[in-house]
């Protein structure tokens, strides 16, 4: 596939090239300043993770997906509600690591699931905002223990039975690499080389670095999206695109959503046979983005400005600053979660709440949440 920009065809997208330049530089500016930059930065990870199922066709409720990241599920969680915690969890590994670490070899085995040594882990350069107790008891991460272990009983049976049966002393052919994710073999496939085509698609970099932000980031995305790399991650192609983008210095204040603007794109313009349509496609999503993202920060200055009159003239030792930051950086807060983030007890939480001046938006007895509207 040829992945060239002609003349004609950049004429075409000059329009729209400009105009997502533009949002991008307006929103990396105003997020870099804002004293609610950081909140921001933080709920955009929440809302392009519901993004990127939502493009996939999986519908994900944020609010749902607050919970199952805080461990305060009110049902069972659902096999589209466990993906969308990978895709919110991979973001933040992506931020919380050096710019141009996503796209290196040890940076996309990591996100892909391959390669998880101590040599090809991401060197964290930002703190996270979630305890480390609670990264510990990962359910992904027993299961793996568990597995791990059958895996050595497995080898250990084998090698007992080679040695009976008379074959400990035949060559073996040199084991091909596997998934940590795919310990059982289920989803392998001979015929589809994933890491051959992540090397291509790496190779596409260097090439697109030649062009402006925005457009080397659609071209990478349309070439992701035709070659598919990764068939049961092809959500990683719009967070390579967000890492991309910080890569060149076009957004540095957070990790920008792109799929938070491509969902509000017609499917059938990001699907089109044109190659054209969908390099429009792209741009406009990230036009559309940076437009929510800037509304968003409306908001939220807002909600600050009417907060901080709460607490002016309180004493300093008041919790009412610390629970407006958690606010901000969550779409929805439960008291459960307010009292486990500020270290005080479920009624303390309530007055806070109500102290604080937020809305509820659940409006039952219940699983109470507040948010920003």
């Amino acid at each position: 596939m040829r992945y060239e920009i002609d003349n004609a065809m950049l004429k075409s997208l000059l329009p729209a090239v400009v105009q997502a330049e533009d949002m991008l530089a307006r929103l990396d500016e105003r997020a870099g300043r804002s004293p609610v930059g950081d909140g921001f930065a933080e709920r955009g990870h929440f809302f392009d993770a519901a993004g990127a199922l939502w493009v996939a066709g999986e519908l994900v409720h944020v609010e749902d997906l607050v919970l199952h990241d805080a461990h305060m599920d009110s049902r069972t969680p659902s096999h589209e509600l466990t993906i969308a915690h990978s895709v919110l969890r991979a973001r933040r590994r992506i931020w919380t690591a050096e710019p141009g670490w996503a796209l290196s070899a040890a940076g996309l085995n990591t996100l892909a699931g391959a390669g998880l040594d101590d040599a090809a882990r991401a060197p964290e350069v930002k703190g996270t905002s979630r305890p480390l107790e609670e990264a510990e008891h990962e359910p992904e991460a027993l299961l793996s223990a568990e597995l791990a272990e059958i895996d050595a009983v497995l080898a250990r049976s084998q090698r007992l039975l080679d040695t009976h049966l008379g074959k400990a002393a035949e060559p073996e052919e040199k084991p091909k690499p596997t998934r940590t994710d795919d310990p059982l073999g289920l989803f392998g496939d001979d015929e589809w080389d994933e890491a051959q085509r992540l090397t291509d698609w790496r190779n596409l970099i260097l090439l697109t670095d030649e062009l402006v932000p925005t457009l080397a980031a659609a071209v990478l995305f349309e070439a992701w999206e035709r070659a598919e790399p990764l068939r049961r991650q092809h959500w990683l192609g719009g967070l390579l695109i967000s890492a991309y983008l910080r890569s060149r210095g076009k957004v540095a204040s957070h990790l920008f959503s792109f799929y938070t603007g491509l969902k509000s794109v017609r499917h059938e313009r990001r699907r089109s046979r044109d190659r054209l349509t969908r390099l429009l496609a792209y741009l406009e999503a990230m036009s559309d983005s940076a437009a929510a993202g800037l509304k968003e920060m409306d908001r939220l200055s807002l909600a600050r400005t009417q907060m901080e009159l709460r607490f002016r003239d309180r004493r300093s030792n008041s919790s009412l600053p610390q629970l407006a930051d958690f606010v901000l950086s969550r779409p929805m807060v439960s008291s459960a979660m307010v009292a486990r983030h500020l270290r005080v007890t479920s009624r303390g939480a309530l007055n806070l709440l109500n102290e604080i001046g937020i809305r509820e938006i659940t409006g039952r007895g219940r699983y109470r949440a507040w948010g920003i509207i």
